[in-house]
């Protein structure tokens, strides 16, 4: 102890660096700094290193900068860094472009998001800077607005010790911006149910199911048969990613503070609950919609409706009452050979990609197309998850969405376009967010943080090497959950925004 004591002594304060965006001052997270000698240092949630390596101090070092999305000047060699005197107790700026249309916030789950800023002593904007509830990584969130709070579920949770984590689901709530919550912009403080060691529990118990991971999706407030307020949410259990053993709804107990089963529908039912769902009051009541990332099924938000596949609709091409079958598909033409997209009970969706098969083997032309996102050069954006949200401001639907098979990713960029209506079509994206070799799944906006009348929204998805063939995970960062902020008065954005 003695000896460790004094190695700290000896070692100092450390050389806190700091990367800021040039345009708004504001310290950006996930960038990487690299020495001669591959030493890797990726800043924080503020943007800061706290530089303390032994035998570098108080020296010229020369780091690489990168980040997905920003860029570095190169020098005259073709090298993109800066050299830093690395001085005890000192500071630096770097400051770097920003690429992206959207910006960069901060990291929301996992341990250190202000790691670099405790161990520069420098305060955090959250409560829990260093560790919350355990931990280190996790998966997709799904979120609601419930009881004066916003409620933040995730899917696998990853931990320090053994076993290695949740699979059950985690849970989390936080104050809403104005009432009592932080700023949107500045973080968002977890509260996070937690077991007597303190680490994240499951979320979800008592299912009549196979042992596997379990997910939830589709949170839904609906009042019971007793007219009691309750949260459903559609969950699945899984043996691999491809391998589902089971499908169905549970509902949140109150006294138990988990949910418990309420059905379950069959594991190839393609009418059910899905993604991040909106609810809309039309002439004939209210009804969740589904994105996927578009909006093409839907149910009356009714307690015994959402149990009953029956009762859902799908927007779709098909003939009534017939399903999805590749080779097989029944397309609903008029006597005229005009294609009919509508409304339908007991009839399955097509998909983006079922549209893509189905105009590849002939059956629909490109003109007939329902899916259609082009880019400005009027290419196609094949989509791959997101979400669909009102906005005020523009006073349209708002999709925010992962491409599938972007230009640096396979699963990396996210896309931004507006319809008319939540089921689109939209036609007209641009993109906001690029990851380089990298994967960012599942990405969600958040309403309930919309700024400015609606001109500010934000967006967060799943930073993860997973499917990118990426061999280099970054520390802290991988498998957890990085927040963005899009402004849409951002003159680049004008190619989605039809009507300006």
């Amino acid at each position: 102890m003695v000896l460790l004591l004094a190695l700290a002594l000896l070692a100092g304060d450390p050389h806190v660096i700091e990367v800021v965006d040039d345009a708004s001052g504001r310290g950006v997270p996930l960038v990487e700094l690299r020495t001669v000698n591959k030493t890797r240092f990726v800043t924080d949630s503020a943007g800061i290193v706290a530089f303390d390596e032994p035998g570098m101090m108080d020296r010229k070092v020369f780091f690489t900068v990168s980040s997905h999305g920003y860029e570095w000047e190169k020098d005259g060699f073709g090298f993109r860094g800066a050299a830093i005197e690395t001085k005890t107790g000192g500071k630096s700026t770097i400051r770097i472009k920003r690429l992206n249309i959207a910006e960069r916030l901060y990291r929301v789950t996992g341990q250190g998001i202000y790691g670099e800023s405790v161990k520069a002593g420098l305060k955090a904007p959250i409560r829990e800077p260093a560790l919350n509830g355990g931990v280190l990584g996790q998966d997709t969130v799904q979120t609601i607005a419930w009881k004066g709070k916003l409620w933040w579920f995730w899917g696998d949770t990853l931990r320090a010790g053994y076993p290695l984590g949740n699979f059950a689901a985690s849970g989390a709530t936080s104050e809403l911006p104005g009432k009592g919550g932080l700023d949107p912009s500045v973080g968002v403080d977890l509260k996070y149910w937690v077991d007597a060691e303190g680490f994240s529990r499951g979320m979800v118990r008592g299912l009549d199911a196979p042992p596997g991971p379990i997910w939830i999706f589709a949170l839904m407030i609906l009042k019971d048969e007793s007219g009691t307020e309750r949260l459903v949410a559609d969950y699945v259990v899984v043996k691999t990613l491809g391998v589902t053993l089971q499908r169905g709804l549970c509902v949140w107990d109150e006294a138990k503070e988990q949910f418990g089963p309420l059905s379950t529908y069959p594991i190839d039912e393609p009418l059910h609950p899905g993604g991040q769902p909106i609810r809309i009051r039309d002439e004939d009541g209210e009804r969740f919609y589904f994105p996927s990332p578009d909006a093409i099924v839907r149910v009356k938000a009714d307690w015994k409706a959402v149990q009953d596949p029956k009762q859902y609709e799908a927007f779709t091409c098909l003939q009534p009452g017939t399903r999805y079958r590749k080779g097989q598909a029944k397309l609903d033409r008029d006597a005229g050979g005009t294609l009919t997209w509508a409304w339908k009970k007991e009839t399955g969706p097509v998909t983006e990609k079922d549209q893509e098969e189905l105009i590849k083997a002939g059956a629909m032309k490109p003109a007939e197309a329902w899916y259609r996102l082009k880019d400005r050069e009027g290419d196609r954006v094949l989509l791959h998850g997101g979400t669909v949200c009102w906005n005020e401001s523009r006073k349209r639907w708002i999709l925010i969405a992962l491409q599938a098979m972007g230009r640096t990713s396979l699963l990396g960029e996210v896309w931004y376009a507006e319809a008319e209506r939540p089921w689109g079509p939209f036609e007209r994206g641009v993109k906001v967010v690029t990851h380089d070799k990298y994967t960012f799944y599942n990405v969600v906006q958040h309403p309930e943080f919309d700024q400015d009348g609606g001109r500010r929204i934000y967006f967060e998805g799943t930073y993860t090497a997973e499917f990118s063939g990426n061999k280099d995970p970054t520390p802290r960062y991988d498998y957890n959950q990085i927040m963005y902020r899009l402004d849409l008065a951002d003159e680049r954005l004008k190619p989605a925004q039809p009507g300006r």
